[in-house]
Order: structure tokens, then C-alpha cells, then sequence
């Protein structure tokens, strides 16, 4: 069984999805793409539906194997394939691996993504208007979270030591996007390990191969 035999189920905009391919990237495995433009409602028929009984994206498929969850998805595809580790060896760097991880999926991703992307990237893109009083109130939870991800940088260029991790590929997806808002644009320049990070990250071939658009 080889990459080639591989499909990912996502949107490419989902910045999940991305994580997913970035790690597929990385690790040099051929995919393919099978479009689920869950913001149009493809995640809720009865196709998706079986691959994912709560209907979220990503979900991986190789031979008999299927799996959703990012974080299975992801071990799975450094686990199983050739190429650079994508998680250390070491435990303590594992660890912090992991608490970086946490952190962004637990106090990052819900008002980064779930307020102001949505707000300011998605809405516009369904045809309506953004509410400030959410984005603010996103920005607010996120400045915390962004002032202890900035703390817990402790590699360069990247998040943990000087190769790149999961960690990286979680944070890249939604990194970008806020760049493209004025809030991250306002934020950015006052978190400079971040900024530094994201200066090395931003240009990598997988992250430039993944770039997608929510238009």
C-alpha cells in the first residue's frame, strides 16, 4: 500500500484540512484532494456523513484504513510514512509539542477562527455583513492566548527546536488567515518569536503548495 492509494476529504480552505495536507506535504506523500465545501453544506449529506459521524473534515482514507480527527490523521501520516520526524524523539520536546497543540487548538482556534476569520473572511464570502461586536470580543479571548503562544516559542525559526513539528503545521493554517485581517495585521508585529517563526514557515514549499482561498 502506498500514498498514491491516499484521499483526503476536506475543503482546501479549511484550515484543518490544511494541516492535514501540510503534514502530507512534508512528509512527500501523493494524495488526492476530495473536495467537501462544508461552509455550501457538503458535510452534512449522507456520503460525508458516513465517513464522519459528526460531519467534520479532515477524514483520511488509505486502503481499508479511515480516519478522522486531526490529530489521528496527522500521527498517522508521520507514524506510517518515510521522511524527517515530524514530532521529536526527545520527551520533554514532545511534550511541548503537544502543549503548543493544545494550546492553539484549545485557545486559539475558537476566536481566531471561529470569531474573527468567520466574521471578517467568511462572512463576506456568504454574502454577509460582519459583526464587530463578535470580532471584538474574539479579540479579546485571543490576546491571551497569543501572548502565552508567544512565551512558549522557544525554537528558531520554529516553535519547538530548529526542525519542524506538528506544532508548526497547526498553527500555519490559521496564521495565515489572521494575516489577512486587520486585526492580525494590527497584532502580528507586536509578537516578534512569532513573527520570526512565521517569516521561516511562511515560505516553506508545503506551505506555499497548500495556500487556499475561502473565495
Amino acid at each position: 500500500m502506498t500514498g498514491s492509494d491516499l484521499i483526503l476529504y476536506g475543503p482546501a480552505y479549511s484550515t484543518y484540512t490544511r494541516t492535514a495536507r501540510l503534514t502530507l506535504e512534508e512528509k512527500g506523500v501523493a494524495y488526492r484532494l476530495v473536495e467537501v465545501d462544508f461552509l455550501r453544506g457538503a458535510n452534512r449529506t449522507p456520503e460525508h456523513l458516513s465517513r464522519h459521524p459528526f460531519g467534520k473534515v479532515p477524514v483520511l482514507e488509505h486502503g481499508d484504513l479511515r480516519l478522522y480527527e486531526t490529530g489521528a490523521i496527522t500521527d498517522y501520516i508521520d507514524r506510517a510514512f518515510p521522511g524527517a520526524p515530524l514530532q521529536p524523539k526527545d520527551a520533554s520536546a514532545r511534550a511541548r509539542m503537544l502543549q503548543v497543540i493544545g494550546v492553539v487548538v484549545s485557545y486559539i482556534y475558537a476566536p481566531m477562527v471561529g470569531q474573527i476569520l468567520f466574521e471578517r473572511l467568511i462572512k463576506p464570502v456568504l454574502g454577509q455583513p460582519a459583526d464587530q461586536s463578535a470580532v471584538d470580543i474574539g479579540m479579546r479571548r485571543l490576546r491571551k492566548g497569543l501572548g502565552v503562544l508567544e512565551q512558549l516559542v522557544e525554537g528558531s525559526p520554529f516553535l519547538i527546536g530548529g526542525a519542524v513539528t506538528l506544532a508548526d503545521l497547526y498553527l500555519a493554517p490559521m496564521w495565515a488567515y489572521f494575516l489577512q485581517t486587520p486585526e492580525g495585521e494590527a497584532v502580528a508585529p507586536t509578537l516578534p518569536r512569532l513573527a520570526n517563526w512565521w517569516r521561516a514557515v511562511g515560505v516553506r514549499p508545503s506551505v506555499v503548495k497548500t495556500e487556499a482561498s475561502l473565495r
